[in-house]
């Protein structure tokens, strides 16, 4: 069992207040909300949200501070280098190392290399990839990516460390791109933890002869494939007003998308009204019939669990664990390959009276796929690991 004075140093490129980075921080923050009391977080991040030019303005920089449950320092640019890294390393007592990041140079390799060569103590050492691993986010800048991992192999960067899987589709991404990971068994499949998951909230009904309602919300960038969302649209024939919430993280692909939006037949409307605070992601969520996420690939999906619980019917890729939604009556999980159902399944959704939320369905999905006392024990083993001084190879 773990002992309450069980101290976990967590690197993560963004930590509350901040929220533009997605999942990875709601996913800490649950660790922190379910086994804060059993475990001390050590949380070291950024001083600053994901995107942002300028840092928090209520937050001191370089120091430890108490956070809800967790202590969390916030680090200056120069801070996050791997010199001070290692020196944080050493200066902090802690028994178990975890990184929340695959690819990230400040807060996950820095550390990594920080042990590997010696410039920090060795330490039992759990790495969550956060989706970073699967064949979508891989597809994204290969080249650079596939030249890493080899690098890694030839180094030995990720030797005896245990690897987080949020669940079966995670572990068998992992063992795809790291096939000596699968082999050595050293991967634990711990469901993400959303700090709260409540029955489906009331949906605002969408009124007879109103447009179909749907939403988009997630980072605006290739991996959550907006432009294919828009494409989609494109060639539907009944009226849809689609809403687009998120932080425009490649302002690139954003004038992508802005291309796409340009030639929407009239009777698409388009709205694009930028990010939006935690708190108030159900609430603007519950304003519409359908959550439209053609993702090329999730670890989890909180912004699907909010989803479900605004009373959402859904549209997603099946690079999801959110899986069987046809038959669950609650919605489509398609394939990324043909465009083609997806307008189809938009077309049938508009046809469905406007009353008819499913709500009743929806409860029943979240009652059977989510069961919070057996995510937290999974989440819990991850961390029973031999954090004696000398007993790992990390």
């Amino acid at each position: 069992m773990l002992s309450v004075r069980t101290k976990v140093l967590t690197f993560i490129d963004a930590y509350l207040p901040g929220f533009k980075s997605g999942g990875p921080p709601r996913s800490v923050a649950g660790l922190v909300h379910h086994l804060g009391d059993e475990i001390e977080f050590w949380i070291v991040t950024s001083d600053r949200d994901f995107g942002d030019r300028e840092p928090y303005s209520d937050v001191q920089f370089g120091e430890w501070r108490e956070l809800g449950k967790a202590k969390v320092i916030y680090l200056t640019s120069s801070q996050q280098r791997l010199f001070p890294i290692a020196r944080l390393m050493r200066g902090t007592q802690h028994d178990i190392i975890f990184l929340n990041s695959f690819f990230s140079p400040c807060f996950s390799i820095n550390p990594l290399v920080a042990m590997r060569f010696g410039l920090a103590e060795r330490k039992p050492l759990i790495l969550a990839p956060r989706g970073e691993l699967s064949d979508g986010a891989l597809a994204i800048k290969r080249a650079k990516k596939r030249l890493f991992l080899a690098a890694a192999r030839i180094f030995g960067l990720y030797r005896g460390i245990v690897f987080q899987a949020s669940s079966v589709f995670e572990q068998d991404d992992i063992i795809r791109a790291l096939p000596s990971i699968g082999t050595s068994g050293n991967i634990r499949i711990a469901p993400d933890l959303p700090r709260k998951i409540v029955a489906p909230a009331l949906r605002t009904p969408r009124s007879p002869g109103e447009p179909l309602r749907i939403v988009f919300l997630s980072r605006i960038s290739p991996m959550k494939n907006l432009a294919f969302a828009l494409e989609v649209l494109r060639e539907v024939k009944v009226p849809v007003r689609f809403t687009i919430y998120g932080p425009r993280e490649d302002q690139a692909y954003w004038q992508q998308c802005e291309k796409i939006i340009e030639g929407m037949p009239p009777h698409i409307e388009i709205g694009a009204q930028g990010a939006i605070k935690p708190d108030d992601v159900i609430a603007i969520l519950a304003r519409h019939d359908l959550f439209f996420l053609p993702t090329r690939g999730e670890n989890f999906g909180h912004v699907i669990a909010e989803a479900l619980q605004a009373g959402l019917r859904l549209l997603l890729s099946d690079q999801t664990p959110w899986r069987g939604l046809a038959s669950a009556g609650i919605g489509h999980d398609l394939p990324l390959s043909d465009p083609g159902p997806f307008v189809e399944a938009i077309e049938a959704e508009a046809a469905r009276p406007p009353d008819s939320s499913g709500t009743a369905a929806i409860d029943a999905y979240l009652a059977k796929t989510w069961d919070t006392a057996t995510a937290v024990r999974q989440a819990r083993a991850l961390f029973e690991l031999d954090a004696g001084p000398g007993k790992s190879d990390a």
